[in-house]
């Protein structure tokens, strides 16, 4: 009979990302409820002594797949990894991230083990073994819970910063668990070739828990330096929407969206951003949203918590003064 909890662990050049602890964090709430054992599976090259890092999370198990061809994500190899050791273990519930590696892998994997994923999650809970996952469906309109009755395991990704991080407890001890690895250089389709490293320093949009977003409203690339320079001020990344984007203001990986980047920061800071619904399709899960723009029917005042009516040349310079007192 399946049993325990798995969650998938991310990690980026050696070093494990935010979501590994949300979601192992969230496998201990679940497994303390249900009774379950937890364990992570971590990928990658020469991560054993980072992925021990998760057992004061509450990891009981570790699994640590270690070679030389899993050093960078490939899907395949991945892929791979996971579906021979889930098809040897039979875990009950398999949990992953609902970045863009996460993403790719966890639809892969569901794939390859013919069982349902639920993606996106915003909510985990359990009735019995089942799990009852909670997701956005119709551009963020409405929620739904799914579940997966029959396929086994039950699978799930959830959006970075949704699941709060347990306090480490450093008495906690996990058992590691070496994975045997055997890749055939024909299974790698695959191959990386060369990785740009963004130079900026900033967290990505994915995992910031402040967002600093401009619109339409910039009127241009040289504009946005008001929003990075109140950014810098409270510690936030900058995002940007479609049409700034498109407009060639900001890269593709600024964009906050439907077609870009799903957020969930703890405060979401939109200038001159109308409120198209793939917009906020991609950011209408923030814990608060703050809304600037000149327009008093924009449709983003409707989701704003609080809404500034206003020049934001002007209304942005005045709240970067304010934050400065404040931080």
């Amino acid at each position: 009979m399946a049993n325990g909890i798995w969650i998938i662990a991310e990690q980026r050049g050696g070093t494990l990302r935010k979501i590994s602890f949300e979601l192992v964090s969230e496998g201990r709430r679940l497994a303390d409820q249900s009774g379950q054992p937890l364990a992570v599976v971590v990928i990658g090259q020469g991560i054993a002594e980072e992925a021990k890092k998760l057992a004061s999370y509450g990891a009981e198990t570790i699994y640590i797949a270690d070679a030389q061809e899993l050093a960078n994500y490939t899907p395949e190899a991945y892929t791979g990894v996971l579906a021979d050791l889930i098809k040897e273990k039979q875990p009950n519930i398999v949990l992953g991230g609902a970045s863009q590696q996460g993403k790719e892998l966890a639809a892969r994997l569901a794939a390859r083990l013919e069982t349902g994923l639920a993606m996106d999650c915003v909510g985990l809970r359990l009735e019995g073994d089942l799990l009852i996952a909670k997701r956005p469906i119709y551009a963020g309109k409405v929620f739904a819970e799914v579940v997966c009755e029959s396929a086994r395991p039950q699978m799930a990704t959830a959006r970075p910063n949704v699941f709060p991080v347990l306090e480490p407890d450093a008495g906690r001890t996990a058992e590691v668990v070496t994975v045997s690895v055997a890749i055939k250089p024909e299974d790698l389709r695959t191959t990386l070739v060369e990785e740009l490293a963004d130079q900026s320093g900033k967290v990505d949009l994915t995992e910031a828990t402040c967002i600093v977003s401009g619109g339409r409203g910039m009127k241009g690339a040289e504009h946005f330096i008001i929003l990075e320079k109140m950014a810098g001020v409270i510690g936030a990344s900058v995002g940007a929407s479609r049409s700034a984007v498109d407009a060639g203001w900001r890269p593709h990986s600024d964009q906050v969206g439907q077609t870009g980047k799903v957020v969930n920061p703890n405060l979401y800071i939109a200038c001159g951003i109308s409120g198209a619904i793939q917009h906020l399709a991609g950011m209408g899960s923030s814990k608060v949203i703050v809304a600037v723009n000149k327009d008093p029917d924009a449709p983003i005042f409707q989701k704003a918590d609080y809404g500034i009516v206003g020049d934001l040349f002007e209304v942005v310079p005045i709240l970067e003064e304010e934050f400065k007192k404040i931080m």
